[in-house]
């Protein structure tokens, strides 16, 4: 069973798809690059990785896999299984296995699964049709030498045209002059005015604050019942932090995430009845992307993004 062409088509609409007892493949959102030494341009794009840790079968890709191969549930997951057992076995012999357009697995000298991501395809639907460009240096500074060496070459010299002009300068003054003199009186005018206008504001605004003052001393109301209101926690994007069989350990880690700050609460049973806890529920992808990049970088590398509409 060529399992990389499934994971590569779940890739594209989710962020997490699990292999059962092997591991995980996760994407992370990473924005537009620009390369300014190379005048290169990258698009958005999903960021590939891998972990070995999460081997807990959530269904998704036995699912997705029956359905596209007609076949039961229970024979896909033992199909599955026996892939699994082929890779493992290469992998334990020192080959190196390959998925393609996912990336590399070989098993280091510790024996721990070390994935090289392939940049061939990028799974983010957003960035359809986008692909990386060089531009050519744009050379502003250059053509602005050029053009200063011009000037300095060929000056600029004006000659002043001579014209019998005595007569439209003495007009021109009559002009200005009644110009002038009207400009002041209406300018004049228009003060007057509006000193009146305002004036009659401050005593009609005078008026209304007397007017209101009297009616706040005989007509003294109680004031309006407060209602606070407690935001619930939101959002169908949740950062897993874990998922536990026994309810009891499961509360135990909410306690201990309160305890760190964090807004950790249940979020119910998965299909296969582990009780999930998350860090956080947020009410767009963009948000939870955000913060799952915070979550691994400051305290869980494991944590991963869960869409699912919670009551």
């Amino acid at each position: 069973m060529q399992l990389e062409n499934y994971i590569s088509d779940l890739l594209y609409r989710y962020e997490c798809v699990i292999v059962p007892e092997f591991g995980a493949f996760l994407t992370d959102y990473q924005s537009a690059i620009v390369n300014s030494d190379t005048h290169s341009f990258y698009p958005p794009k999903k960021v590939i990785a891998f972990n070995a840790q999460i081997t807990n079968n959530d269904g998704l890709l036995a699912r997705y896999i029956a359905d596209v191969e007609k076949l039961p549930f229970e024979v896909t997951l033992q199909n599955i299984k026996k892939s699994v057992e082929t890779l493992k076995s290469h992998l334990n012999q020192g080959e190196t296995i390959t998925f393609r357009n996912i990336g590399t697995i070989i098993l280091n000298t510790e024996g721990k699964m070390v994935f090289e991501p392939s940049y061939n395809l990028n799974y983010l639907t957003d960035a359809f049709g986008l692909s990386q460009y060089e531009s050519i240096a744009v050379t502003r500074e250059t053509h602005k030498e050029v053009v200063a060496a011009i000037e300095t070459n060929t000056p600029i010299a004006i000659t002043p045209e001579k014209r019998n002009t005595t007569n439209y300068f003495k007009y021109a003054a009559v002009a200005l002059l009644a110009l002038a003199l009207g400009s002041f009186g209406a300018s004049k005018y228009h003060i007057n005015q509006v000193e009146t206008h305002n004036q009659l504001a401050q005593e009609q605004a005078a008026q209304t604050l007397e007017t209101k003052i009297q009616q706040a001393t005989f007509n003294l109301n109680p004031m309006p019942a407060i209602t606070l209101n407690v935001t619930k926690q939101t959002g169908n994007y949740h950062i897993v932090a874990g998922a536990f069989r026994v309810e009891e350990n499961c509360d135990k880690k909410v306690t201990q995430l309160r305890a760190e700050g964090f807004s950790a609460r249940k979020i119910g049973t998965n299909r296969y009845g582990l009780h999930q806890v998350v860090y956080a529920s947020y009410k767009t992808r963009l948000e939870a992307r955000k913060a799952l990049q915070d979550f691994k970088k400051t305290h869980n590398s494991s944590a991963w993004l869960l869409v699912k509409k919670v009551d």
